[in-house]
């Protein structure tokens, strides 16, 4: 589908425009940490003053509002309850143009339920789920998509869109086995669903044992938010001309058409102008009082917070026109490549969805309607949890995800989980299985719980089945 192809790009010239900005403005911004490093040096005799301490504040900002964010890296460590260090850089173990997937791989031989999170493809690199990887992964065996910066991917790689997304969760879900348990953490709930929707309806086996929905827009009709409101009442062909801009030349993807992560950002900031100039404001007060901590954390937040990155035209339309104008999945109208997708007939994998009660984004009820949608899934199989006093951000992240939230992951995880056999990633190993193409062929097989000891073992044996070119 491609909606972008009706309509002119609109400003084409914007996105050329601001890289011209960045570059021209780049040695006042030098030139602002040279005067924020001599305001800081312990040579200089006033730097405790006042005065040094306000103007150091001053670069400080006015170097940060002006720099480019680069992606950040992961950086784990976490402790387990046993005592043991995690200190975890991701190993790619399967890789497309427009994503990779992630493991975090550690040293225990003890086995963990194994949990795939589908960070949102949104504007934000899936180092904003550090928190959530922090938390879930001393007691799983963490799996998470990486998605590519559209501007970083050649023309020549062709496009992607929600189709592609979905037969790309597919490819994943079948990579990784039956044994698995998905997470989608706020936009890919919608693809998630209709990649398991599609995978029940044809008894696929690796279908998930169990799916967790985040603050996700199954239903945007329930409790609609600005956000929704918006999408409907501009319509596709609006957004088509104004939000949709041109890869300047010096990227890999030059002349990909995308929706920028500058305006993604911009977006973001809008919904809560206020709160965000109160932060800023905090770092200024915090670091004339020399209050290091409390500016070391706004820093960590923001660096991640304003690291944006592009996504594809097609992609961005197609979302917004199915799942925010047209309601499709909750009508029943939902289709991928020409296919209906039905969540009814999901009946194999446990339901799990969160929703924050103060989210300003996905509102109360958006999520919880995919329990309505997945009719044929039994009730004992299913939950649904509201986190009093969260906003979006806070579903996945925070002390109250930490404390509450994950924990009721865990438990529903471990309640749905079966046992199964050692399957470790290795940095040598998942090297071999590092392909180009969507789909792993596997032997098929019955409901996890019905399979022998044999059966069990030939399924969590490493694949080695024949890759095949092509969509699932």
């Amino acid at each position: 589908m491609n909606i972008s192809s009706k309509t002119d790009a609109g400003i084409p010239s914007l996105y050329a425009w601001l890289e011209m900005q960045q570059t021209a403005i780049a040695p006042l911004r030098i030139a602002i940490g040279g005067v924020k490093s001599l305001l800081d040096t312990p040579l200089n005799p006033i730097n405790q003053t006042l005065f040094a301490r306000s103007m150091s504040a001053t670069c400080e900002l006015l170097e940060r509002a002006t720099r480019p964010y680069k992606n950040p890296t992961w950086k784990i460590h976490v402790k387990t309850d046993d005592g043991e260090r995690i200190i975890a850089e991701p190993v790619v173990i399967w890789e497309k143009p427009f994503c990779k997937l992630l493991h975090f791989e550690r040293s225990s031989s003890k086995l963990y339920p194994q949990l795939l999170i589908v960070a949102p493809m949104s504007g934000h690199h899936a180092t904003l789920l550090r928190g959530t990887v922090e938390r879930l992964l001393p007691n799983h065996d963490v799996y998470i998509t990486d998605w590519i910066d559209a501007r970083l991917v050649p023309l020549s790689e062709g496009t992607f869109d929600l189709d592609d997304y979905i037969d790309y969760i597919a490819a994943m879900l079948r990579l990784l086995g039956a044994d698995t348990h998905v997470i989608a953490v706020c936009q890919p709930a919608v693809p998630v669903l209709a990649a398991v929707s599609l995978m029940e309806e044809d008894n696929d086996p690796s279908a998930p044992m169990s799916m967790t929905l985040m603050g996700g827009p199954i239903d945007p009709r329930a409790n609609p938010t600005a956000v929704n409101r918006l999408a409907h009442r501009k319509g596709i062909e609006w957004f088509a001309r104004h939000a949709i801009h041109t890869v300047p030349a010096s990227y890999p993807g030059a002349g990909r058409r995308v929706y920028p992560g500058f305006a993604q950002l911009a977006g973001f900031l809008a919904l809560n102008f206020d709160r965000h100039v109160s932060a800023h404001h905090a770092l200024f007060m915090n670091l004339v009082r020399g209050d290091s901590e409390s500016a070391g954390r706004h820093r960590k937040f923001y660096d991640e917070y304003f690291a944006v990155m592009d996504i594809t035209a097609d992609f961005y339309l197609q979302t917004v026109d199915t799942i925010f104008i047209k309601h499709a999945l909750a009508e029943g109208e939902m289709l991928h490549r020409g296919r209906l997708v039905r969540p009814n007939c999901i009946r194999r994998v446990a339901l799990l969805t969160v929703e924050g009660e103060k989210d300003d984004i996905t509102g109360l009820g958006q999520t919880e309607a995919a329990h309505r949608l997945c009719s044929a899934i039994p009730g004992e199989w299913k939950m649904h949890h509201v986190q009093k006093g969260v906003g979006h951000y806070g579903v996945f992240s925070g002390a109250r995800f930490r404390d509450e939230i994950a924990p009721r992951i865990a438990r529903f995880v471990r309640l749905h989980a079966t046992p199964r056999s050692p399957r470790r990633w290795t940095a040598n190993s998942s090297s071999r299985f590092i392909a180009s193409s969507t789909r792993v062929t596997v032997a098929r097989r019955p409901f996890p719980k019905h399979l022998s000891t044999a059966q069990r073992h030939r399924r969590d044996a490493p694949p080695n089945g024949r890759v095949e070119g092509g969509n699932p």
